[in-house]
């Protein structure tokens, strides 16, 4: 029996407000006894609104990740791993869990997303939680390396993620430096349920691409 975990949502946050309370009872007693004496009350005198009652803090926006889940992506990346979304991830009924290694040190640039050394996803096949993704310098599924990135070995990449009602979960890797021998750019990742594994797309990010079992060493152009 599958684990009734449900898809990781963040809520959003609450407005709190807080309303002004009238003046004391006794201040307007006060400014009646002055108005019978024929007096008028002076600027120090005069009554002021109570102050708000403080806010309460918010509660907190995100949810606690289930133990069991966060096990699970420490079993796959190690103790410093963070989980950004699970539940049925790809739309194909099982549990799946997408987790990261935040890159510990990056260069200053202006692109979105968020700095990863590692990023898993993982599925539980009822008895198990098995490995369906992996990027590291790499970006790999069971079957080999996936097609269209970077053959040099990428330090650091930029993940920005989607979780689409029709498509399922679709993830976007950019390298924060430019490969040996190559060029930045966005490679798409998602489920292809025809093959039933994550697959990068091609630079349209509609069509999907193959994989290979080995990487050829990247030429290297020798400055003159």
């Amino acid at each position: 029996m599958k684990p009734a975990w449900t898809t990781f949502w963040r809520p959003a946050s609450a407005s709190i407000t807080a309303s002004a309370t009238t003046a004391p009872a006794a201040a307007i007693a006060a400014l009646l006894l002055l108005a019978s004496c024929g007096g008028s009350p002076t600027s120090n005198t005069q009554s002021k609104p109570a102050e708000p009652a403080a806010a309460q803090p918010a509660a907190s926006q995100t949810p606690p990740i289930p133990q069991p889940i966060q096990d699970a992506a420490d079993g796959a990346l190690g103790e410093e791993t963070e989980v950004l979304l699970f539940g049925d991830l790809a739309l194909n009924g099982a549990q799946q869990v997408l987790a990261i290694n935040r890159l510990k040190k990056t260069a200053a640039h202006d692109m979105p997303g968020t700095s990863v050394s590692r990023a898993v996803v993982i599925e539980n096949d009822g008895n198990h939680w098995k490995q369906v993704f992996l990027c590291d310098e790499h970006l790999k599924n069971p079957k080999g390396f996936m097609g269209g990135a970077p053959v040099a070995p990428v330090t650091g990449w930029r993940l920005q993620y989607e979780q689409h009602p029709d498509t399922g979960l679709v993830m976007y890797f950019t390298p924060v430096q430019k490969p040996a021998a190559g060029y930045i750019t966005t490679i798409g990742v998602r489920w292809n349920p025809k093959y039933k594994r994550y697959q990068s797309l091609d630079r349209t990010f509609q069509t999907f691409l193959g994989e290979t079992s080995e990487l050829e060493t990247p030429r290297m152009e020798l400055q003159q």
